[in-house]
């Protein structure tokens, strides 16, 4: 299908999540596209209704009736094109409804092409349920039990570089085709299998999986070369059978395609893919994500490079007591600045599991709720970082003053001290009561370093735009920057570490505001710097602290402001809080303090 993009003026974007269907509305006005509307509805993927069309119908008569725009024809199908005030030039979606895009992957090794293929299958908007690999320490009875206990929704298989060995491949092969796993949705469904390994070895793959159950396709290899990745085509095929399979059996997703402009792509997919347009478009080093209530989902994109992993058991709700048994609740209430009952905290936790929806009710689960946060986004971003490395299994060319400290590849690629912008989305991010709150999580999870924007999705429209992307990339570029992203300002952050009130480094601010300081270690403080203001700022650390020129060299950087401000963090790098919890507590309390965290809250709560 092809596109006339001149004549597009109004499009219709909806998210078929697993409890939401979120439709947004997109209209040109005076030459430039923006976000007019919004609506949603409860998901209906599953039973009584079956049909997920009935719930993107139902969000989208919301829009229609805040528009004053006729957006179905009588039938419920999606008014298309727009005509006499009536309809849109172009409806598209994504869809994580039904538990999204559930994935098994398969590679030879599991720290080379295993790692690969999960690379892949995350960043095409998969959730991958299990790695299998030759040296899992699993015995083959035991991976076929687990490959027919899962149920995916398709399996990619990995293996060996072009022209190398065969055998533990075909191996990996040999272990599917006795466990035959049943799908999710549809009992005539074909299980898909990719294979993207060594292609000599693709002819007794293809022998192998030879069953009237199963649908293969072939694609070129992950690893051709030890050295190389190549996730590409895989990552095509992904979203391809996605389509053919998995939503050409989910309930209803046959109309859905039949509506939609553009094919329909995961939802976490799809974030992905707006982040990527942007960090290219814009030439900047981007991390995101997306806290939900059972997963937390971290994108980055380093050097053009893009990951993104899902952190299945740390969330806000359905996984909130994972989050409090992995950080420990000590972790958890260092972030907080007064006494409070460990027991009474427990009861909390296992009512938030019990009741996931409810929000907190008083100043202190607010600070409870968010000091978990800190962790799940801490302990998530950690686990992102090891997964988002440079091949493994490469021997690095090093200078003859290394030769004693070689080692193989493996290092992350992500760098928080050449990180631009960091954005926030999920629940307990975007609906902060106080936008403060919602950077200083950020900055306290995820150590920024330098100068770094902060900001956060307004009305988590990012997977709309991230579909968008793929068939009008200017339109989803101009929403995104104008109405998706609510910036919250910029963190100026000193790595190293001092002594308590010694000088960390100074800093003068010219242009729409005009100001200076000295910053102290162990000190953060907030400057007003509107969201149309910006400024240049001239950073001069002492030895010993880093801004991003160097060990005691001075920086000069253009920061733009936002609802929060400039954030002078002379914390340090990596940050870290006093052991004695007395101690502790009085620091928080400084910080707090500082940041106007919770002002507003209080004052709220008063009034109430």
């Amino acid at each position: 299908m092809t596109l006339d993009l001149e004549n597009i003026n109004v499009i219709l974007a909806t998210d078929c999540g697993s409890t939401t269907t979120k439709a947004i509305l997109i209209e040109k006005v005076d030459g430039e596209y923006r976000q007019t509307y919004r609506g949603e509805a409860p998901t209906t993927v599953e039973k009584p209704f079956a049909n997920v069309t009935i719930g993107v119908t139902n969000s989208v008569t919301e829009i229609a009736e805040l528009a004053d725009r006729k957006l179905t024809n009588d039938d419920g199908t999606i008014k298309q094109p727009a005509a006499d005030g009536d309809g849109c030039d172009l409806y598209i979606s994504t869809s994580s409804a039904g538990g999204g895009l559930q994935m098994m992957v398969a590679g030879v090794i599991a720290e080379m092409t295993a790692a690969s293929a999960k690379r892949a299958a995350l960043g095409a908007g998969a959730i991958v349920m299990d790695v299998i690999s030759s040296n899992d320490k699993r015995r083959p009875h035991e991976q076929i039990q687990r490959i027919r206990e899962l149920r995916p929704d398709m399996i990619l298989i990995s293996g060996g570089t072009d022209g190398g060995t065969t055998e533990k491949v075909v191996q990996l092969a040999e272990l599917i085709a006795p466990a035959k796993p049943q799908p999710r949705f549809g009992s005539e469904y074909e299980m898909p299998i990719i294979f993207a390994g060594n292609k000599m070895a693709a002819d007794e793959v293809e022998a192998t999986l030879q069953e009237d159950w199963i649908d293969l396709a072939i694609v070129e290899n992950l690893r051709p070369k030890l050295e190389q990745e190549n996730l590409g085509p895989a990552r095509d095929k992904i979203h391809d059978v996605f389509l053919e399979h998995v939503m050409a059996h989910a309930p209803g997703y046959d109309m859905l395609m039949d509506w939609a402009g553009a094919p329909i792509m995961p939802t976490p997919g799809a974030v992905g893919d707006i982040l990527q347009t942007i960090a290219k478009k814009e030439n900047i080093n981007v991390v995101g994500v997306d806290i939900g209530g059972a997963t937390t989902d971290v994108f980055s994109v380093f050097d053009e490079t893009f990951n993104r992993t899902v952190s299945a058991n740390l969330g806000m709700s359905y996984s909130i007591s994972n989050v409090c048994a992995e950080a420990t609740m000590p972790n958890v209430l260092r972030w907080v600045h007064f006494d409070m009952d460990e027991r009474q905290l427990r009861n909390r936790v296992k009512n938030k599991m019990i009741r996931p929806t409810t929000i907190p009710q008083s100043l202190e689960s607010l600070i409870f709720e968010q000091a978990v946060a800190r962790e799940a986004l801490r302990l998530a971003y950690k686990q992102h970082k090891e997964f988002a490395t440079t091949l493994k299994g490469v021997q690095q060319q090093r200078t003859v003053g290394d030769t004693f400290s070689q080692q193989t590849a493996g290092n992350t690629i992500v760098n928080n001290m050449t990180l631009n912008l960091l954005v926030a989305s999920g629940g307990v991010l975007s609906h902060a009561p106080s936008m403060n709150q919602t950077a200083m999580m950020l900055v306290d999870a995820f150590e920024p370093e330098g100068c770094t924007n902060l900001a956060k999705d307004s009305i988590f429209m990012m997977p709309h735009l991230g579909v968008l992307s793929a068939v009008h990339p200017e339109a989803a570029a101009q929403v995104f920057e104008r109405d998706c992203l609510v910036y919250l300002g910029t963190c100026i952050a000193a790595k190293g570490i001092g002594k308590l009130g010694k000088p960390c480094f100074s800093w003068t601010l010219s242009g729409d505001v005009h100001a200076s300081g000295d910053c102290a270690f162990g000190d953060i403080e907030l400057i007003e710097l509107g969201p149309e203001q910006t400024a240049t700022i001239l950073c001069e650390p002492v030895r010993g602290f880093d801004l991003g020129a160097g060990n005691g060299k001075k920086i000069t950087h253009e920061v733009r402001g936002g609802t929060v401000g400039i954030i002078i963090d002379g914390r340090g790098r990596p940050l870290g809080l006093p052991e004695e919890r007395q101690n502790c507590q009085q620091t928080i309390a400084q910080w707090v303090e500082n940041m106007a965290l919770y002002k507003e809250t209080e004052q709220a709560v008063v009034t109430a």
